[in-house]
């Protein structure tokens, strides 16, 4: 409790540092608890409007921006993405988003300094603070026992976009434990202590009734499980089930 009242007060500070000196401000990347927090607070009435991104539309990991209500050019966030690649493709080990994210926080880098990572078939697009790219183009040289380089993208057009695959099945009902349990294929049962647990988030806020109603185009995350769009409900079955069509990010 005490660490989400530090965040709270952080959060304030920023918007208050935004309004009275008009200029803008920035948190680090936020996860999805910290931006449902920042939700949660009252900033409409400051003089201050929120926005936020990660690089790409539907970013889990985001930096808040404080944009003074009579500021008028455009957000220029202080993220950056960096391609991080084996140096010998055919000697190097198959390695997974945990093995990159590892080696980075290894370095000593707070995680909120960190924003996604996108695999791509043999290297990982990792979002960063620009503060730390330098920094992570010297240091990461090593992942595993396979030697890579890091190579920052320099054009914001170049950045990458999740990958998605499209999914469809039945479920007896739209609602959010049917849905979950149909992308990630596995029983309501079993998705219940995720949603109770508060490891499910659409569009970014915390979500802890199994009974909730989605809607075409909601942006599901589960916490350990992944993260999917729920696209549309297209008929109903003779049986009286849903057919519904799912985009899940690779």
């Amino acid at each position: 409790m005490e660490k989400d009242v530090l965040f709270k007060k952080r959060m304030t500070e920023l918007s208050k540092k935004a309004y009275y000196r008009g200029i803008l401000t920035f948190s680090d990347f936020l996860d999805l608890n910290e931006q449902t927090m920042l939700q949660s607070l009252s900033l409409k009435d400051t003089g201050v409007s929120v926005k936020l991104w990660g690089g790409y539309e539907t970013a889990e990991r985001q930096m808040a921006a404080f944009v003074p209500d009579a500021f008028c050019c455009e957000e220029d966030y202080p993220l950056s993405c960096l391609r991080i690649q084996p140096l010998n493709r055919k000697f190097s080990d198959k390695l997974t988003h945990r093995d990159y994210l590892g080696a980075i926080l290894n370095l000593g880098i707070d995680r909120s300094k960190i924003g996604d990572i996108l695999m791509e078939a043999e290297s990982a697009c990792v979002f960063c603070h620009t503060s730390m790219c330098d920094f992570l183009i010297e240091e990461i040289c090593r992942i595993r026992h396979t030697s890579v380089k890091a190579e920052r993208i320099t054009e914001i057009t170049d950045f990458p976009v999740p990958r998605r695959e499209e999914l469809s099945g039945t479920v007896a009902s739209p609602r959010l434990d049917s849905i979950i349990a149909l992308a990630f294929g596995t029983s309501r049962s079993s998705m219940l202590p995720f949603i109770e647990g508060g490891k499910v988030f659409v569009n970014g806020r915390n979500v802890v009734s199994n009974g909730y109603a989605l809607k075409d185009g909601d942006i599901i995350s589960v916490r350990g499980k992944g993260k999917f769009q729920f696209g549309t409900v297209t008929n109903k079955t003779k049986k009286d089930r849903y057919h519904v069509v799912l985009y899940k990010y690779c």
